[in-house]
């Protein structure tokens, strides 16, 4: 209570308080703030490369030099098989898309410890931070990606083994399921590394074990019938298997477990939306 010009009146008090409900999401408002998530994009790539020798051109080596280590070990010493494809081609096409998951889930993973001093000074919708992350892991899978192609047509036009399919036109699609699994499972990794930091450090161990887990350095050719069947339950394996397909005719192109795939990808971004909205309004006083 207070007293103005001799009469009493209760004193205001104004509650402010997120409307945004821990199941919404806002993607006009995204689209609103798509200068910001351009800017996000700018400083992530110049922080990376930032007083570096070679800059950029780390995108196309990384992958180069993770294919002749795998055609290296995997090929000429363990003598695993490629389905009688070239070994540059086989690992290349497994590798890129590999990284372009890998990465995706890790940039995802990090959007809220990483910009834990932007989210305490301004306001922006927080799922800019992972969406900027994503959209960095697709342009250097675009680039990636042009390089493998270069390697293909090379193989297309000098040896007669190759066999393209029609299953070339999913290709975009395979590539958007990517980045979306990634980053759906990044998110909701990223809401609880807020609270548990634990979750940070087990990441690329996770992912190594993942990576075994999918036909990236073999095909499932070499695997028995239980054991084709399991991995074919992992996401990544019929997508990764589609895209070999699709170039060179050899892998299990199988539309059930794509279907499979697809589906989990669905739910994941449905869980990862409503997970990361209720973290994003504590994150800031947990960090």
């Amino acid at each position: 209570m207070k007293f103005i010009n001799g009469k009493q009146e209760k004193e205001r008090v104004t509650h402010i308080k997120s409307t945004i409900s821990w199941k919404d999401i806002n993607l006009y408002e995204l689209y609103e703030y798509r200068d910001l998530i351009r800017m996000l994009v700018e400083r992530y790539f110049t922080t990376i490369y930032k007083q570096t020798i070679l800059g950029p051109l780390w995108i196309i080596i990384n992958p180069l030099i993770t294919t002749l280590m795998y055609s290296l070990i995997f090929g000429n010493i363990a003598r695993i098989s490629t389905d009688g494809m070239p070994y540059l081609l086989f690992y290349m096409s497994g590798t890129t898309m590999w990284s372009l998951f890998s990465s995706t889930l890790q940039n995802a993973s990090n959007t809220l410890i990483a910009n834990a001093g932007i989210f305490g000074k301004v306001y922006f919708p927080r799922l800019a931070a992972p969406v900027a992350s994503t959209i960095c892991a697709c342009v250097n899978y675009i680039i990636q990606f042009a390089i493998f192609i270069l390697i293909f047509l090379f193989y297309l036009f000098t040896e007669n083994i190759l066999v393209p399919s029609s299953a070339i036109l999913l290709v975009p699609a395979l590539i958007l399921q990517t980045a979306a699994l990634g980053m759906s499972i990044g998110v909701i990794i990223a809401s609880w590394t807020v609270k548990y930091r634990d979750l940070g450090v087990l990441i690329s161990f996770a992912l190594q074990l993942w990576m075994y887990a999918t036909p990236v350095v073999y095909p499932l050719s070499v695997t028995g019938r239980l054991e084709r069947l399991i991995l074919m339950l992992n996401p990544m394996s019929p997508i990764i298997e589609a895209f070999r397909y699709a170039f060179m005719g050899v892998g299990e192109f199988s539309p059930a477990f794509l279907s499979i795939s697809g589906f989990v990808t669905v739910i994941m971004a449905a869980v990862a939306i409503p997970v990361f909205n209720r973290a994003e309004k504590t994150s800031v006083d947990t960090i």
